[in-house]
């Protein structure tokens, strides 16, 4: 249910005076959701889940792409032939392929932050040529969009909670047989990773905030913050001796 929805479902109530006398509107109205805290992988630690991932040929690939491209899961779910540009080593981002009790839908970026082209590292390229080279000629159009580059053996796209389900699992069985456990993972941290990874590189807030296709240059500084906090006290010492 929307926070909208639910506002109003509580503002007719409390007009019909059906709610508890001790019960605040103004406190459901002024609510605002906490963002969740995502914690970065450290360098080892990422050594670590590339090598077991190597492993999983069908799910090393997307995570590259969200490792060293930021892409966003839905964003590499909804990639497609024609959305690759190997001459110009750049991605283009313009939707999401999402999935809901109905079925899979298309959906375009809210703001225009999110349609972008997305610079393609050496890592990333290598992984969509192997995608290429693997293409089974399985087609499947959804809402005008074909050619999709991750399917399953029923030649559908992958769902978000098969690459969450699958990561957790990879760390589970790591875990189990080492004394020091990787950290949880899942894809979205992949992401967070990348854009932390590159802050920590200073590289220019408004270049990295067009990467992620962030809305705001706010979320991006975040990041800033969380990645300078890290390294505090060596560039602090770095600059005063």
């Amino acid at each position: 249910m929307s926070r909208k929805l639910l506002c109003v479902i509580l503002k007719t109530a409390e007009m019909e005076d059906l709610l508890n006398l001790n019960f605040s509107f103004n406190s459901i109205v002024h609510f605002q959701r906490v963002p969740p805290k995502y914690v970065a992988y450290k360098k080892e630690d990422l050594r670590k889940l590339l090598e077991i991932a190597k492993r999983h040929d069908n799910i090393y690939l997307e995570i590259l792409l969200c490792l060293f491209c930021g892409l966003r899961i839905g964003e590499v779910r909804g990639l497609n032939f024609d959305h690759v540009d190997f001459e110009n080593h750049t991605i283009n981002i313009d939707h999401q392929l999402l999935r809901n009790q109905e079925g899979y839908y298309i959906e375009t970026p809210k703001t225009k932050c999110g349609i972008r082209k997305v610079p393609m590292s050496e890592e990333a390229g290598k992984a969509l040529q192997r995608v290429l080279k693997r293409k089974t000629g399985k087609s499947i159009q959804i809402d005008g969009y074909r050619n999709f580059l991750f399917l399953n053996q029923k030649g559908m796209p992958m769902t978000a909670c098969y690459y969450t389900s699958t990561l957790r699992n990879i760390v589970k069985k790591y875990n189990k047989c080492h004394d020091e456990p990787l950290p949880k993972i899942t894809p979205h941290i992949l992401r967070h990773t990348f854009c932390t990874r590159l802050a920590q590189k200073n590289m220019n807030p408004k270049n990295l905030q067009y990467i992620m296709g962030h809305s705001s240059i706010m979320i991006t500084l975040n990041l800033y913050a969380h990645a300078s906090q890290t390294g505090a006290n060596m560039e602090m010492r770095s600059l005063i001796a």
